[in-house]
């Protein structure tokens, strides 16, 4: 079985071992949902040498990747990329101090 390493120091590896191990990544995903390469070119829209040149570490860009991870039904694997800011506790006991705590009297 496939084990997953959510521990990996990327940092220490270079850009092209960055690249080569999530063609890897993405290579046991097709393996995993038993999907040819054929397959996944025709749901991803994707020729098959370009998965087959992907799958052995060859760069590709950012949008065959997402539609690679669409047709793998992975696009969730991006929300780790999502970042919103955090907002402080001082700014949120700011904006709430601005909303009204009271009615005014009717006159």
């Amino acid at each position: 079985m496939y084990q997953t390493s959510y521990n990996r120091n990327w940092y220490a590896m270079t850009d092209a071992v960055v690249v080569k191990t999530l063609c890897q990544s993405i290579k046991q995903m097709r393996l995993n949902k038993n999907m040819s390469q054929d397959e996944l070119a025709e749901r991803s829209g994707i020729s098959r040498i370009t998965i087959s040149r992907m799958e052995t570490g060859k760069a590709i860009n950012l949008l065959t990747f997402v539609q690679i991870l669409r047709a793998l039904e992975n696009l969730d694997l991006l929300n780790y990329l999502n970042i919103e800011p955090e907002v402080s506790p001082m700014q949120v006991m700011e904006e709430r101090a601005k909303y009204r705590k009271k009615a005014s009297p009717k006159q």
